[in-house]
């Protein structure tokens, strides 16, 4: 199994990362990627990429902390994508529900950020809450010149879905799709198995049984395993397509690369 998308440096309150590693290795979960949402915890998530043989880094600038970006800021982030277990450019986006950041200067980064990673030729994590039409418009215009990306912990419709698919990008969804009527359930249903990434987003989002806890990495079985019993299928084909989708978005696997 794989998390597709955490923020380790964020549970570390929660107790030790090392301990969260081998606890996610424990329960079955052989690679994590870990993402950035500013400057330092970007460098924080390359640190533990080169620590944890089961990390992966992301780095970049979140839309609700793009209002303390800069040129200086991005050039350091751009910097860090030469290294070896950087295998994405994110967390980026537009966030119109928290606004912690004004609209027009989230979307001035993340074009800056999209820029970077056809640059760098990285695929790129996006986060859009509220914001799915401006993030369209804006992705559309770099999608065919980068190699591939999610929006994560997608929250859209499954007509949405089918517009982030013939972008040639993918979805992922969480333990939100454990929790009662969810919305993001009826997509992880319907859409197909191959376009889907499975993810904890920890420390957020915690899947039943344990919402309400801390997330964490080892949770990811749930997600697994709810997406199975939807479905209607057995969880190892789940486990093997959803983490081939992922090795292959982020070339983790040495066949998958140009």
């Amino acid at each position: 199994m794989i998390d597709s998308h955490c923020h380790l440096n964020y549970i570390e309150k929660s107790g030790s990362v090392a301990d969260m590693v081998a606890n996610a290795i424990d329960n079955g979960v052989h690679t994590i990627i870990n993402i950035g949402t500013d400057l330092q915890s970007s460098e924080i998530s390359v640190a533990y990429a080169k620590e944890y043989d089961a990390v992966f880094a992301a780095v970049g600038v979140h839309p609700s902390d793009a209002n303390h970006s800069s040129d200086e800021v991005l050039a350091k982030i751009k910097a860090m994508t030469s290294e070896k277990k950087v295998v994405a450019v994110g967390e980026i986006g537009l966030d119109y529900y928290r606004d912690h950041s004004p609209r027009d200067v989230q979307r001035k980064v993340f074009k800056q950020q999209l820029e970077m990673a056809v640059e760098v030729k990285l695929p790129i994590v996006i986060h859009t809450r509220e914001a799915f039409d401006d993030t369209y418009e804006i992705v559309k215009d770099y999608a065919f010149d980068l190699p591939g990306g999610v929006f994560h912990c997608f929250p859209g419709t499954v007509e949405e879905a089918q517009k982030v698919f013939d972008l040639g990008f993918v979805i992922s969804v969480g333990g939100i799709i454990t929790y009662k009527n969810a919305t993001m359930a009826d997509v992880a249903r319907e859409v197909p198995l191959e376009k889907l990434l499975l993810e904890t987003d920890s420390p957020f989002l915690t899947p039943v049984p344990y919402r309400g806890k801390t997330n964490r990495p080892a949770l990811v079985k749930h997600v697994y395993k709810h997406l199975a019993d939807i479905r209607q299928i057995d969880v190892g084909e789940v486990e093997k397509t959803v983490d081939r989708t992922v090795q292959k978005l982020f070339k983790l696997v040495e066949t998958f690369g140009d």
